[in-house]
């Protein structure tokens, strides 16, 4: 069973380890994954050995939080819309916590250093004399900052205790260090002046580390709040997908409309759809007719005609029209759904490069521990004084950055599987996005993926003394019964030559070679050449006959009744428009193209040769698809199978990744690790390259982490002390940890800037700065703007900005939604205000014109 857990408390990739540890050690767990970013947790288990309160009570034992994400309480609220809020309110918190820290930072800073830098100070805090006016005035100004943040201590200490030291334990100790040695330094001040020492207590009020303290706690809480605003960011896309699904429904009971929760639809209720409102469930229509904005699910940018007995999705959108429609998937078994549950379990997911951050973020804080109080013993041995041991002790603890390390994968994980669900591509978990890039071989189903599988009848060939409508008459009582696309086009065209429809008794379909009933109590055989000489059926001049046909691209369809062949129907299938693109960008990508199909080789031959694929692998049953992937992989390969995720699901399986060329049937999510919701061939290429940056992201973002924990430790250790003088101070080293989080979680937001190499045909890029002006037919001038929008999300955004545009007089504008722009050509002159003000009358914000 998978389940998932909210988990709360966690802060770096340490308290990662502690729960992962803790619930691993539970009987029955199958597989565990915390994700830092979403304070998540999936865990697959045994639900008849570990119950969920089990989980959470471990959980709770190892000092964090945790709630199932399916329980009553949880049901009731919208995920997306609770997450934001929780991340909003948490925000919003960290930043009264950062302005009220500084409040009380500053004139403790300006107290504290103000004798250094000839800064102007009231006279009582001036001399020896005033040392305790001057120290404790500076402890007062202090309990605020720490009363602030008091998080870290409950939080780090508490980690402590149960001997699961995180990074709020590393800020806890070193602020602590600093507040208890200026604490006693006060005490020491008092000695000092009871003993009439006034250059004692000139020292020690020198050696006081109150604003240190402060400083730290205010610098690192600036790093939580500017990670904190970067981390969601990160999950807006995934928010977005969530807030797609419309919050209510319109149904139809006996007669009267009702207005519910969409979430309280069931199956088989009528709802009703009008203008301008968004399908609450996936359906299909039982009456009426409107045009379907479907550009939020499957990214088609023009709209589509739907009307009674044709499918809906949830999410569409209704520009125009009426429809009744049967909710036939609801909640969570809606296709919109199951997308946003891949992306989400994308997101929590860890790709194996992740594993040494894992490994060593289980021993960091320890380690961290360690060095510090080793770098104070030395220094002390040395002779350099406890203020000085102090010092180098607190920074070591302070500069050391487990979050860094926590956050280095799964954000850039989290950002580009929602730039890709956005995209219509869809990856099922991080090791999908890891493995993709290594894919050196990819195998291509023919029907349905390379050709559009809109299958159509090319040519009836009946044997002597079988008449054309007797051989059809037999066809279309067999193939009527069959879901096959072969059958579909045969039982189209008898459709429309209106023959006669027969009983068939006995029906069975024979899987890799076709179907057989009894028609008038004879046997009846419909399907390839294998399946007729499998049954003594033959007709040496009908199979050369099918072979030619076969040699010029057509499927030729043998049928035999009692035992005598009829004749054949020859169907033809068209490549899609872009199958001959992909193919050779995928070849320029150093990827080898192999055609791996069922149907007869001479067939396969002439689709490859037009597809210039040299490999071709023909007449394999749904079984043997998944061993011939087997054999390329014997071979050293890494293989991509890239089917209809259907009859190709074992082979998908099989293949290091499985690509989906699908609208998200529940066989393609199955099977597949990729599903590309556009259908498009060319998005193959676009998700190899959004995965490519991702793991050059993700390999960034370690280095990073890794490179400033190596260089940062010795530098705060003191080890280039002795040789250049070289000490950090304990603030500066706050400084660089709050910043080297934000600095991981900002290099993944890059990935918000991808851009499809191979853009959609609808989608096609602005036409370059040469292009800019051109001239009419009627000789004028076409002048090219650009427009920078902020605001646009998905492609009903693309539309409408499009349309607002368009209806302007003299403009035809096309919107680039990668890009955020519009370039709009001029036919006439029309002043930019005008521009602007269509724009912004939609909602978005134009940026700038070019």
């Amino acid at each position: 069973m998978l389940q998932k857990f909210a988990i709360s408390g966690m802060s770096c990739a340490a308290c990662v380890g502690h729960v992962e540890k803790a619930v691993k050690k539970l009987p029955g767990v199958e597989k565990v994954e915390v994700n830092l970013l979403t304070n998540s947790m999936q865990l697959t288990y045994d639900e008849n050995i570990l119950t969920e309160q089990m989980v959470i009570d471990a959980v709770t034992q190892a000092g964090y939080g945790a709630s199932c994400e399916n329980s009553a309480q949880n049901k009731q609220t919208n995920p997306a819309q609770a997450n934001e809020a929780a991340q909003d309110e948490n925000l919003k918190q960290m930043k009264k916590r950062l302005v009220y820290s500084f409040a009380f930072l500053v004139p403790l800073f300006y107290l504290s250093m103000g004798h250094m830098m000839n800064w102007p100070l009231p006279s009582i805090f001036l001399g020896a004399e005033n040392a305790i006016t001057f120290a404790f005035t500076q402890f007062l100004l202090l309990l605020p900052i720490l009363y602030l943040n008091r998080k870290y201590y409950s939080s780090g200490l508490k980690a402590l205790k149960n001997l699961a030291p995180n990074m709020d334990t590393l800020i806890a100790l070193g602020s602590l260090a600093a507040i208890v040695y200026s604490v006693i330094g006060i005490y020491r001040i008092g000695l000092a002046l009871g003993a009439g020492d006034l250059a004692q207590t000139h020292q020690v009020m020198m050696d006081l580390y109150f604003e240190s303290a402060g400083m730290i706690l205010s610098l690192i809480t600036v790093g939580k709040y500017l990670e904190t605003r970067s981390k969601g960011r990160t999950t807006k896309a995934l928010y977005d997908l969530i807030n797609l699904a419309p919050q209510q429904a319109t149904i139809l009971r006996d007669g009267v409309e009702y207005t519910i929760a969409a979430a309280d639809l069931k199956m088989g209720d009528i709802f009703i759809v009008r203008a301008g409102e968004k399908i609450p469930a996936d359906g299909v229509v039982v009456k009426g007719q409107a045009t379907l904005d479907k550009s939020a699910l499957s990214g088609e940018s023009l709209p589509v005609e739907v009307t009674e007995g044709d499918e809906i999705l949830t999410a569409s959108i209704c520009t125009g029209g009426y429809l009744l429609c049967r909710a036939e998937k609801v909640a969570e078994d809606t296709i919109l759904a199951k997308i946003v549950q891949m992306v989400e379990q994308a997101s929590s997911s860890k790709a194996p490069i992740a594993r040494l951050a894992d490994k060593i973020a289980a021993v960091f804080v320890p380690v961290v521990i360690t060095i510090a109080i080793i770098t104070a013993i030395a220094w002390l041995i040395l002779g350099e004084g406890v203020s000085f041991a102090l010092s180098t002790a607190i920074a070591v603890l302070v500069i050391s950055c487990p979050c860094a390390l926590g956050l280095a994968t799964p954000v850039a994980i989290m950002v580009s599987s929602g730039v890709g669900a956005k995209r219509g591509i869809l990856f099922k978990d991080a090791v999908s996005l890891e493995n993709l890039p290594k894919i050196d071989t990819i195998v291509f189903d023919k029907t349905g993926t390379l050709t559009k599988g809109t299958l159509q009848v090319s040519q009836i060939v009946p044997t002597d003394g079988v008449s054309k409508e007797e051989l059809l008459q037999t066809a279309y009582a067999l193939e009527a019964l069959s879901e096959h696309p072969l059958a579909k086009a045969i039982v189209r065209y008898s459709e429309e030559q209106q023959i006669a429809k027969t009983n068939v008794a006995d029906y069975q379909t024979l899987s890799g070679e076709g179907v057989q009933g009894v028609i008038g109590g004879k046997l009846a055989y419909a399907g390839n050449q294998k399946l007729m000489e499998k049954h003594n059926i033959s007709d040496q001049a009908l199979f050369a006959q099918g072979e030619s046909l076969a040699a010029t691209g057509a499927t030729p369809l043998y049928f035999a009744l009692d035992g005598r062949i009829l004749g054949i129907i020859a169907l033809r299938d068209t490549l899609k428009d872009e199958a001959k693109e992909a193919v050779n960008a995928l070849k320029k990508e150093g990827i080898q193209v192999v055609m791996l199909t069922g149907d007869n080789q001479a067939t396969a031959k002439h689709i490859a040769a037009e597809l210039e694929i040299e490999q071709v692998i023909a007449q394999v049953l749904p079984h043997e698809k998944a061993l011939q992937i087997q054999n390329l992989q014997n071979a050293g390969h890494k293989v991509a199978m890239v089917g209809d995720g259907i009859n190709d699901a074992p082979a998908l399986v099989q293949a290091d990744i499985g690509i989906s060329i699908a609208h998200g049937s529940d066989i393609a999510i199955d099977s597949s690790d990729v599903i590309l919701m556009n259908n498009q061939l060319l998005d193959i290429l676009n998700a190899l390259s959004l995965a490519k940056k991702t793991i050059r992201n993700i390999k960034e973002n370690l280095f990073w982490a890794f490179f400033y924990n190596s260089i940062g430790i010795p530098v705060a250790a003191g080890v280039f002390f002795l040789s250049f003088g070289l000490k950090l101070n304990p603030m500066l080293a706050a400084a660089a940890m709050s910043l080297s989080s934000f600095f991981v979680v900002s290099n993944a937001l890059r990935l918000y800037r991808f851009r499809s190499p191979y853009p959609h045909r609808e989608e096609k890029a602005p036409n370059s700065a040469n292009d800019k002006l051109n001239t009419n037919s009627e000789g004028g001038e076409k002048m090219q703007k650009t427009m920078i929008i902020e605001g646009m999300m998905c492609q009903h955004c693309k539309k409408s900005v499009e349309d607002a545009l368009n209806a302007i007089d003299g403009v035809e504008a096309k919107v680039d939604l990668d890009a955020k722009s519009a370039t709009v050509t001029l036919t006439k002159d029309v002043a930019d205000q005008t521009l602007i003000d269509a724009v912004t009358a939609k909602d978005y914000k134009v940026i700038s014109i070019n």
